[in-house]
């Protein structure tokens, strides 16, 4: 994931730190990532990168506390890094992270075997999200509004009940139950189904409006119009088509206070807010929100990556991944930038399967 874009779009002042500043800087963030304690000067003097002595250490730990870098949370106790210093390590220390060999390994054979419908495909990815990172993770599929209908039919259930099956041309697939007034048989069921194929396979989900009627029995007729406005209510729907979270319960591990484990758990509950939330820090020209940066109130405490899916250059959702502002940013980084790519290409198999025939025949 580049670099630049983790603060592109962000008003912030332009942070300026001299080598051994931001070399101790980096040991502090680097250390706390790791222990989760506050970091003394004795331990930052140790690190490779900062080949000074702990009283000059100490000195100018002073100094980026005092330019808003680093806090003191006890007066005895050393410094942990503020929402101003992760950011300037994310900008300017972090090296670009990269998955272990055993973390693409299980990033491989997941794509290379996972099966199913689109949701379960979106569904198991947040778990492989979460068991890379250790963290809530966030997966936002494609909307279906602008999907089009590659299949629709009927399928009697009961003697007054029918489901709608509509196939999408982004590999969901949508099913909505009929409870009707009086008894239909299959014959009439069948004549249904076609006149809404024939009406809408191939149309855009939100160009469907209410109205189509039936020409022949008064039954087939309420059918028709019954099946239709159930297509229309489809892309109408204000929830989030598709949007699946894993990891919730990592986020109990990953804050000491419990009003902010409650939280932050009471905004994974809201999938409308979530969404809102990575469409946010994507709008701002961000990978990466720290702290105050994603305008949630409830969730200062925490960090968002966000890394967008694409297929065939078109925007198809997104994976986010949330956790403390004291997370690997540089593996959590890179963990959402190979799944929201391998992602993106799977969803592109799905949506064009018969591309995918095509090149391996040709192969």
């Amino acid at each position: 994931m580049p670099r630049a874009n983790a603060s592109q779009g962000v008003n912030r002042p332009t942070d300026e730190l001299d080598g051994r500043r931001a070399a101790i800087l980096d040991a502090v963030v680097t250390e706390y990532i790791e222990t989760a304690q506050p970091v003394g000067s004795a331990t930052v003097a140790r690190a490779a990168k900062v080949g000074v002595s702990p009283a000059t250490v100490r000195a100018e730990m002073v100094a980026l506390e005092r330019e808003g870098y680093l806090t003191q949370p006890h007066t005895s106790a050393g410094r942990i890094p503020t929402d101003r210093g992760y950011r300037f390590f994310v900008d300017h220390l972090a090296e670009p992270g990269t998955l272990g060999p055993a973390q693409r390994t299980q990033v491989s054979a997941f794509f290379d075997h996972v099966r199913g419908e689109m949701e379960d495909v979106l569904e198991r990815t947040s778990s492989l999200l979460t068991d890379l990172t250790s963290q809530a993770a966030v997966v936002v599929g494609p909307s279906h509004d602008t999907a089009t209908i590659r299949s629709v039919q009927l399928v009697g259930l009961a003697a007054r009940v029918v489901l709608v099956v509509v196939v999408l041309d982004d590999g969901a697939i949508e099913k909505a139950t009929l409870e009707l007034d009086e008894d239909v048989d299959d014959d009439d069921i069948a004549a249904a189904s076609v006149l809404l194929a024939a009406a809408f396979e191939h149309s855009s989900l939100r160009d469907v409006a209410p109205g189509l009627d039936g020409d022949g029995p008064t039954a087939v007729s309420k059918l028709v119009a019954r099946g239709t406005a159930s297509l229309a209510r489809l892309a109408q729907r204000p929830e989030p088509d598709s949007i699946f979270i894993g990891g919730s319960s990592k986020i109990a591990g990953s804050f000491e206070a419990v009003e902010t484990v409650r939280d932050v758990l009471a905004i994974l509950e809201q999938q409308l807010v979530v969404v809102s939330l990575l469409n946010d820090v994507l709008g701002k020209g961000l990978s990466v929100a720290i702290g105050g940066e994603h305008g949630f109130a409830p969730l200062a405490s925490c960090a968002v990556i966000v890394a967008p899916i694409s297929v065939d250059g078109a925007h198809a959702g997104a994976v986010g991944i949330l956790g403390p502002t004291r997370m690997n940013y540089p593996e959590a980084m890179a963990a959402a930038e190979v799944v929201s790519n391998r992602l993106g290409e799977r969803l592109g198999s799905q949506l064009h399967p018969d591309a995918d025939a095509e090149d391996h025949d040709r192969a």
